[in-house]
C-alpha cells in the first residue's frame, strides 16, 4: 500500500488554498478560397451581405447555499458552487470550483474546496479526446491536498438536444497529502455523465467517477453526484445536489464515505 495513514493526534483548521486553473488550447481558424469559372459577381451590398456569426459565449453559473440554526442547536453551513462552460467548433471547455464550510455547536464538521478543468477535442461527432486536472482539499477527511491530472478518450453514447450520455477513461496521476503522509501514484480514470432537459426551465444530471490505483486495486476512490434544477426566471434557478465521495483507504480514524446534500439558489448567465 503506497498510502500509509498516520494516527491523527489532533484536529487543525487548515488554511484553504486557492484553486488553480487549467491551461487549455485554442483552435486556429482557416480561410477557404474558391475560384469560380465565371467572372465574379459584384461585391454584395450591405443589404445582401451575409450576417456575421456571433462568437461563442460562456455559460456561467454560481450557486449559493446557506443554512443557519440557533436555539437548541446552533449550526451553520455555507456552500458555493461555480461553473463555466464553453463550446465552439470541435472544442469544449469545462471549469468548476466548489466550496463548503459548516459548524455545529462551534465544532467544524465541513471544510472542503475543489476545483477542476477539462478540455475536450471532438475527433468526430461522438468521439473526443480530453485533458483533465483537479484539486481537492478536505479538512474533515484529513486530506490537505489531492491533485489529479491526466488525458483520456471519451464517447457520446447519446448526443441529443435534450439528452446526453457520455463515457470516458484514461490514465491519471494522483499526488496527495493525507494525514502526515505525502504520496504519488498512477491511477486509471473511468467516468460517465448523464444529463436530461425536460424543458428550457428544468433538468436533471448525474455523474460517476472511479479512480483505482493501478498497482494496488484495494486503494480506490469513487466520486458521484446527482442533481436537479428548476428555473425561477431567465437568470435565477433553484438546485438540489447530492454529492458522495467514497475513499476505500481513508486517513486513520476517518470514515470511508462522505455524503453531502446541497440546496442552493443559482444565478445563470
Amino acid at each position: 500500500m503506497l498510502r500509509g495513514r498516520a494516527t491523527v493526534k489532533n484536529h487543525h483548521t487548515y488554511k484553504l488554498w486557492t484553486t488553480f486553473a487549467a491551461a487549455l488550447l485554442v483552435a486556429a481558424s482557416g480561410l477557404i478560397r474558391v475560384q469560380a469559372q465565371t467572372p465574379a459577381p459584384d461585391a454584395p451590398t450591405p443589404d445582401t451581405a451575409p450576417a456575421l456569426v456571433p462568437p461563442p459565449k460562456w455559460d456561467l453559473s454560481v450557486a449559493l447555499g446557506f443554512t443557519l440554526t440557533e436555539g437548541n442547536s446552533d449550526s451553520i453551513l455555507v456552500t458555493l458552487i461555480g461553473r463555466a462552460d464553453k463550446k465552439w467548433g470541435d472544442h469544449e471547455l469545462h471549469l468548476g470550483a466548489d466550496f463548503a464550510y459548516g459548524e455545529t455547536e462551534d465544532l467544524k464538521n465541513n471544510e472542503t474546496a475543489r476545483a477542476f478543468g477539462q478540455y475536450n477535442y471532438l475527433f468526430t461527432e461522438r468521439w473526443y479526446g480530453y485533458s483533465r486536472a483537479e484539486a481537492l482539499h478536505d479538512a474533515i477527511a484529513d486530506v490537505e491536498y489531492r491533485f489529479t491530472i491526466g488525458p483520456g478518450v471519451g464517447y457520446y453514447i447519446i448526443k441529443r438536444t435534450q439528452t446526453t450520455l457520455s463515457v470516458e477513461g484514461g490514465p491519471a496521476f494522483v499526488y496527495e497529502k493525507v494525514g502526515h503522509d505525502t504520496t504519488g501514484y498512477f491511477t486509471a480514470r473511468i467516468a460517465e455523465r448523464f444529463e436530461h432537459k425536460f424543458s428550457e426551465t428544468a433538468r436533471v444530471w448525474q455523474t460517476l467517477e472511479f479512480l483505482p490505483q493501478v498497482d494496488d486495486l484495494d486503494n480506490f476512490i469513487v466520486n458521484a453526484e446527482i442533481g436537479a434544477e428548476a428555473a425561477l426566471n431567465a437568470s435565477w434557478a433553484i438546485s438540489v445536489i447530492l454529492q458522495d465521495t467514497y475513499d476505500n483507504v481513508p486517513a486513520e480514524g476517518r470514515e470511508e464515505n462522505d455524503l453531502k446534500l446541497i440546496s442552493a439558489l443559482k444565478w445563470k448567465h
